[in-house]
């Protein structure tokens, strides 16, 4: 049996048989028996099997409103599993430390791309050689050739995981559906400005949250530095894309999602990765992240939107911005007072109906405030400082999207960095990205990953496409 933790998000009301949280953010209603089943797995009970439990505790988890907590008597052991470590010019002294924190494993594979001087043999490991160069992807199918164990652990080689990290995520596989689970990857602590910064602001780094991967959502992909995956899911969809020499593992997880697998975050286990060792270099690193952008938007289109927001929100934020005070923030107020009164009709019949309005209104135009500020200073930037040379209207909405949510993130964070600093590295950070994303596009000849996605007010509640909701929820 397997127990569960709601997610952090998940707000009741009424007598408890309304929803609201997950990510992307729903509302959800309950029978008195689906009320019940939260009560029971909010205090940490097991929920049961029936087919109707069964079915609930599916939609919470396609939702992300439950998250399952791995326990150690659920889980397969490390002696199922295969390691495989990608290597490219690593210090043996280095793979020798890795391969301690894999003891208990099957066997642990090295498999050498190419490297100028050959990775020699390793006690405790099989060296694979590749006779060219094929990045990480490509490695890591190399060693996922000959494997007869029914999972797999891909460890990146300048990753530090620790004893027992494999425990903390087989427990997932206790779950047919799940197909990969991914550590938190947080940043090992430094004294320098960028080791401080990378502590709080890496990309790898995806949180304190547990998540079902998926597109769109909070945790939108997990990075390879290291990863377990059932085998047998992982050929089925075809392994690693050897022809993407980045992103590839965010291609992965999202072709896990479409074949209708689950791809699991859990951050209770973490393992450790060095900060780039200077500014130049983490520059470069997110350059090529950005490179990555356009690949994967062809291969999965409306995925990789830069900017998620509804049309009300991008209409009361440009009209807040565009228009001369009081004039403009005026009309902005009153546009996402309009949405307001519109979500809180929608939901006349839900109990708390116009508060939950409120509150959905509200985290909607926030979150998209953020998302536009974000597209504006990361993807779009180019495009802003040209407007911005030319227009006194479009500097002061560049200024305000690259300073207030740095400001606001530089009090939750701080990180020991002084606000310059801090705001310096963030703008960096964004605009080599956005440099790659707009060298990517252009080197793809299309602007999908460019594309914002202005949908409409979401809907009060949203259940899977063409599925028939469970009979514990209406």
């Amino acid at each position: 049996m397997t127990r569960y933790r709601l997610d952090p998000s998940i707000r009741r009301a009424g007598d408890g048989t309304v929803l609201l949280g997950g990510s992307p953010l729903i509302l959800l209603r309950l029978s008195d028996a689906g009320a019940s089943l939260v009560d029971r797995l909010a205090s940490g009970e097991e929920p049961g099997t029936s087919p109707a439990t069964t079915a609930l505790i599916d939609r919470l988890l396609d939702s992300g409103l439950i998250h399952p907590i791995a326990e150690a008597a659920n889980h397969p052991v490390p002696a199922e599993v295969t390691v495989v470590i990608p290597a490219f010019a690593t210090i043996a002294t280095r793979l020798a430390q890795l391969l301690e924190t894999c003891a208990g494993a099957h066997e642990v594979i090295v498999v050498d791309d190419a490297s100028p001087d050959p990775i020699g043999a390793l006690a405790g490991a099989t060296v694979i050689r590749r006779p060219l160069n094929g990045g990480p992807g490509a490695a890591r199918m190399t060693g996922l050739e000959g494997i007869t164990t029914p999972f797999v652990a891909f460890v990146d080689a300048d990753v530090q995981p620790t004893q027992g990290w494999l425990d903390g995520l087989l427990g997932h596989f206790a779950d047919p559906r799940v197909a990969m689970v991914a550590p938190r990857v947080a940043g090992l602590p430094g004294s320098s400005r960028l080791a401080r910064y990378e502590t709080v602001r890496s990309p790898l780094d995806l949180g304190p949250t547990p998540a079902r991967v998926r597109a769109g959502t909070r945790v939108s992909y997990v990075p390879a530095a290291a990863i377990v995956c059932r085998v047998d899911a992982l050929r089925a969809v075809g392994g690693f894309d050897v022809t993407l020499r980045l992103g590839e593992d965010v291609d992965l997880a999202w072709r896990f999602d479409a074949a209708g697998w689950r791809v699991r975050y859990e951050p209770t286990v973490v393992v450790h990765h060095a900060p780039r060792a200077g500014v130049a270099e983490m520059a470069r690193q997110r350059f090529g992240y950005g490179t990555s952008a356009a690949p994967l938007a062809a291969r999965h289109p409306g995925a990789l939107a830069p900017v998620r927001v509804s049309r009300w929100s991008a209409l009361s934020w440009a009209a807040t911005l565009a228009g001369r005070p009081p004039a403009g923030p005026t009309v902005g107020t009153a546009v996402a007072a309009v949405t307001t009164a519109m979500l809180a009709r929608k939901l006349r019949a839900v109990p708390e109906g116009a508060r939950l309005a409120v509150r959905l209104a509200g985290l909607g135009h926030l979150y998209a405030g953020r998302s536009l500020a974000s597209g504006i200073t990361r993807a779009w930037w180019p495009a802003a400082v040209a407007a911005a040379i030319a227009s006194r209207r479009c500097r002061r909405a560049l200024v305000i999207a690259a300073v207030v949510p740095a400001a606001l993130d530089w009090c939750r964070d701080r990180a020991g960095l002084d606000p310059a600093s801090y705001l310096a590295l963030r703008l960096l950070d964004d605009a080599s990205y956005g440099a790659g994303l707009v060298t990517g596009a252009v080197r793809e000849r299309s602007l999908e990953a460019l594309r914002p996605d202005l949908t409409s007010w979401p809907a009060p509640a949203r259940s899977r496409p063409n599925a028939t909701p469970p009979p514990a929820a209406r």
